[in-house]
């Protein structure tokens, strides 16, 4: 039987409605599903988490290689669906929950794989980053705009705050990109597969990484303006007008350079420069 016709097999036997709400869209590609196991790399070792498991098409396929999977899934009617379809697996935990209202340090996982819902994909990803928990890895389905958004390098027009959020943490790798026909029913925008490697360390070095973030956030609120006028207007960047010409002279920029053809590296500089220049005021 293949994925697409167990899934509507599942699907009539169940009686299961999809939910808008919760952005369901089951993967019924084999292979796409064999694209996003081999790129998570996974080992008898691990302990994955797969955030929206849906029917467990994605679940099986982890739980063949990986010594733990822990599946977590907000829809309380694909619960006894998952029970039901997984119970042949004895190393696969099933939680009933909000992944962003569950403590995730907890679970001992070191990879995570999902296809996730992509209205609350950004929150997912940042949330696990930045909750510090010691991942090999996140290999993911998303929405194809934001993948090109996770790996996008200054100055072309997919560079964004969220850019270099994600590439602080992780190397991002575009797996594939994903048709709509993969998926039931089909989603109206185009998906990627992409595998972020955690770092072990960040790959820049900065003394306040919450005032870099800052920093960043307010350079692309409004991307036409340049990098002087997004920090002077943001409310929460609170530099005087001259320190925060001063700190962007320090990198050897002139007064109309755009926050969006900043590097991480000098998102980092600019943020130690005027953390130096506050504490030497």
């Amino acid at each position: 039987m293949t994925i697409t016709q167990e899934t509507i097999e599942i699907i009539r036997r169940y009686e299961f409605a999809f939910q808008k709400k919760f952005g369901q869209n089951f993967l019924i590609d084999e292979h796409v599903l064999n694209k996003i196991v081999n790129a998570a790399e996974i080992c008898s070792d691990d302990v994955v988490l797969e955030i929206g498991p849906g029917i467990g098409t994605i679940t099986k396929a982890v739980a063949k290689k990986a010594g733990k999977v822990i599946a977590v899934e907000i829809d309380n009617n694909l619960i006894p669906i998952l029970k039901d379809v997984l119970k042949d697996y004895d190393n696969i935990e099933v939680i009933n929950a909000d992944v962003l209202k569950l403590d995730i340090s907890k679970l001992g996982i070191n990879k995570v794989v999902a296809n996730l819902p992509y209205y609350i994909t950004t929150p997912i990803i940042m949330g696990i980053f930045e909750a510090g928990v010691p991942l090999d890895s996140i290999t993911v389905m998303v929405q194809k705009e934001v993948a090109d958004r996770m790996k996008a390098g200054p100055g072309t027009k997919d560079y964004g705050a969220l850019s270099l959020a994600v590439q602080y943490y992780a190397d991002p790798y575009l797996v594939a990109n994903v048709p709509q026909n993969c998926f039931m029913p089909r989603p109206d925008v185009g998906s990627a597969v992409i595998r972020l490697r955690k770092y072990p360390t960040p790959p820049v070095s900065v003394k306040d990484e919450k005032l870099m973030f800052t920093l960043i956030r307010a350079s692309f609120v409004q991307r036409r303006k340049t990098l002087y006028n997004g920090l002077r207007n943001a409310q929460d960047v609170c530099f005087t007008p001259e320190e925060i010409q001063e700190a962007i002279a320090s990198l050897g920029k002139g007064e109309a350079v755009r926050g969006e053809t900043l590097s991480l590296q000098e998102f980092a500089a600019l943020s130690d420069k005027l953390g130096e220049i506050r504490g030497n005021s």
